[in-house]
């Protein structure tokens, strides 16, 4: 499994690689960006955290479907936040 810093890297490049996003995909990759933000800049209990984590994957999962390359780069990073507890 590929570092954290490497998978938000490969995020950031196939966010760079993305020419454009509807308007619902805009929104879902802010609340995204919100989620992340949430996670990294507090502890959170046990219950909070698989809450935020089901969220996260759940975009993931709706990214997959037209930007398979981008969906499976978030599921990288949710994958490890979530082992690395955050």
């Amino acid at each position: 499994m590929q570092p954290l810093n490497e998978q938000l890297a490969a995020l950031h490049a196939e966010l760079a690689r993305t020419r454009s996003v509807d308007p619902q995909t805009r929104e879902l990759l802010i609340a995204l960006l919100t989620d992340i933000t949430r996670l990294l800049g507090q502890s959170a209990s046990a219950i909070e955290q698989q809450s935020r984590t089901a969220r996260l994957n759940e975009l993931a999962v709706q990214f997959e479907a037209e930007h398979p390359a981008l969906g499976r780069a978030l599921r990288q990073v949710v994958d490890t936040l979530s082992k690395a507890g955050i």
